[in-house]
C-alpha cells in the first residue's frame, strides 16, 4: 500500500451548526470515499525533504480560512496551511443550489432529468476540484478524484459556518 495517501480525515465542525440530513449524507459519503481510495503527499522543500505518510488530517475553518492540518500516521505534525475562503465562495454556493435541485429532482422527476441535473453537478464538482488543486499548489500533491472528495468535506464545513 502506497504511503503517498491520507489514513485518517476529520472535520473539526465543533463550531457550526448541526448539519442537515442531506449534508450529513454528502459528508458520510466523501469520508467514505476518500478513505478507500485517495492520493496525497506533501512536497519536501529546500531546507528539508518530504515527510512521510501515510497522512492524517483535520479539516477546519478558523478566522474565515481554510485550514488543512496535516499529520503524520502517528500524529507528528506534518504541516499546516491556511487558505483563504474567498476563491471557493461562489463554487461552494453552487454546488450547493445544485444539490438542492438534486435532492428535490430524485423525489419527483424522470431519470433523465436526474441525470442532467447530475451532470450539472459534477460538473461543478470537478470545477471546485480543480480549484482545489490550484489553491494546494506546492503544498500538497493530490489527485482529482482526492480533490473532489475534499471539495465536498469543504462545501460541508462551509455550508456549515
Amino acid at each position: 500500500m502506497t504511503t503517498a495517501r491520507l489514513c485518517h480525515v476529520e472535520l473539526d465542525d465543533s463550531n457550526l451548526p448541526p448539519p442537515t440530513p442531506e449534508i450529513e449524507q454528502e459528508r458520510k459519503v466523501a469520508l467514505f470515499d476518500l478513505m478507500e481510495d485517495n492520493s496525497f503527499s506533501l512536497p519536501g522543500r529546500e531546507d528539508r525533504p518530504a515527510p512521510p505518510g501515510p497522512f492524517r488530517l483535520t479539516l477546519s475553518i478558523r478566522e474565515k480560512r481554510l485550514v488543512f492540518d496535516v499529520k503524520t500516521e502517528t500524529g507528528s505534525p506534518a504541516a499546516e496551511f491556511h487558505l483563504s475562503l474567498s476563491p471557493f465562495r461562489q463554487a461552494v454556493k453552487d454546488y450547493w443550489q445544485i444539490c438542492e435541485s438534486y435532492f428535490d429532482a430524485v423525489k419527483r422527476l424522470p431519470p433523465s432529468q436526474i441525470e442532467a441535473i447530475d451532470m450539472a453537478r459534477r460538473g461543478i464538482h470537478n470545477e471546485g476540484a480543480r480549484l482545489l488543486q490550484e489553491r494546494l499548489e506546492s503544498k500538497a500533491d493530490l489527485d482529482i478524484d482526492t480533490a473532489r472528495r475534499l471539495f465536498t468535506l469543504i462545501c460541508v464545513l462551509y455550508h456549515g459556518g
